[in-house]
């Protein structure tokens, strides 16, 4: 394996060198042994923190496979049926309207279900400028940032009843939309578990996984493993970001536990995660989830006539708030069919192949990063080398 240690240890450091993050990191997993770890650049290049195996890192977007986890949790103990209308558990969601751009709001064709938010098919939109929902859903996020900033507890239940008070894009099961699902997924979990989601998280995911560093804040005692995320300036360099364009917040004192967005952790604590996943619903021997279980997450819940406003990667399908690769050839890939993960904001980015007992993680702290061209190349490298035995 020399050569595609050298390989990745090239991709890492070319991006940390070339400026276009200020540190990186990677960990793949293979069958349950560790095929590659290393770390480059600073997670604070301010403190003058170097970025570590424990470095913690934002989520953002990568705390929705979780989500989707315990979600399914609750629909395998019978609490919850997929096809539930999301107002069963929060009555806010009741009677929502569609927007129609030539006669406003109208009525919408039935509820949104369950099945709905985990497949990003609800209609209800993130905060966005080029629609009409988008732009009242961006000015209910600012209010309940800004009233945050002024000492205020916005909780999770008042963020449900702000979300839920924006029309929604396009009928319930129409096309893909990328938004606020995930989130009202975290509060339908509050309302039928009775716990905050960050409790439930807790007590069924993160404890019995060994996930000791991942959750919605980072106390004090951990503020020196805390990376900072940084966003690009117009003239090419990186300097810390310091806004909160989702709500999201890391401090103690956090009462909106972002299901979508608004979870921290480390390499290690995500890889148990993804080795449960990989591993059909079991870590060291402790059940999660069901066999079946899993088997139902990874997979593409997409029509055809849902894919027009998907922009997830080319060749890959959605289901369960993740992609799930369908075609080598559009995706441009060696990867696995039927691998699956999704990624975050700021380029973290994670992939679980069941059929080799692969997962690879990725992680990056630059803003508005999204699926970047070195994850595609670790994910390239990663798949290249299984096969290699020769130990060079």
């Amino acid at each position: 394996m020399r050569h595609y240690k050298e390989t990745m240890d090239r991709i890492l450091r070319g991006e940390v060198e070339s400026g276009f993050v200020k540190g990186a990191s990677a960990l793949v997993l293979h069958r349950g042994k560790e095929l590659y770890f290393n770390a480059f650049g600073m997670a604070d290049a301010e403190r003058g923190i170097p970025m570590e195996r424990d470095t913690i890192i934002r989520l953002y977007s990568m705390s929705k496979p979780v989500t989707a986890a315990a979600t399914m949790i609750l629909a395998e103990r019978g609490e919850i049926d997929l096809w539930d209308p999301v107002s069963r558990f929060l009555p806010c969601f009741a009677g929502q309207k569609v927007w129609d751009d030539g006669k406003g709001e109208i009525p919408a064709d039935r509820e949104p279900c369950i099945f709905d938010l985990l497949n990003m098919t609800s209609g209800i939109p993130y905060p966005d400028a080029s629609t009409e929902p988008g732009r009242r859903m961006e000015r209910v996020v600012q209010e309940f940032v800004a009233r945050r900033e002024r000492g205020e507890r916005v909780d999770t239940g008042e963020y449900m009843r702000g979300i839920a008070s924006v029309p929604l894009c396009y009928q319930p099961g129409g096309p893909w939309m990328y938004g606020f699902s995930a989130d009202v997924l975290g509060g339908v979990i509050e309302a039928v578990s009775g716990r905050s989601f960050g409790r439930f998280l807790r007590e069924e995911l993160f404890d019995p996984l060994d996930m000791p560093d991942t959750g919605f804040f980072v106390p004090e005692r951990k503020q020196n493993r805390f990376a900072r995320h940084y966003e690009p300036t117009v003239e090419g360099g990186l300097i810390p970001h310091a806004g909160s364009h989702l709500g999201e917040y890391y401090g103690e004192d956090v009462a909106f536990e972002s299901g979508g967005a608004g979870l921290v952790s480390t390499l290690d604590d995500y890889s148990h995660f993804a080795s449960m996943m990989v591993n059909g619903g079991v870590y060291q021997g402790k059940r999660i989830l069901g066999r079946k279980t899993v088997k139902f997450m990874a997979q593409n819940r997409l029509r055809d006539g849902q894919y027009q406003t998907f922009d997830g990667s080319r060749g890959y399908g959605y289901g369960c708030l993740m992609r799930v690769l369908m075609d080598q050839g559009a995706a441009a890939t060696n990867g696995t069919p039927g691998e699956f993960g999704w990624d975050g904001w700021t380029g973290n980015y994670v992939t679980m192949s069941p059929e080799d007992g692969l997962v690879i993680l990725y992680f990056i702290q630059r803003c508005g990063a999204g699926f970047t061209p070195a994850a595609r190349k670790v994910r390239m490298a990663t798949y290249g080398a299984l096969d290699d035995e020769s130990g060079t």
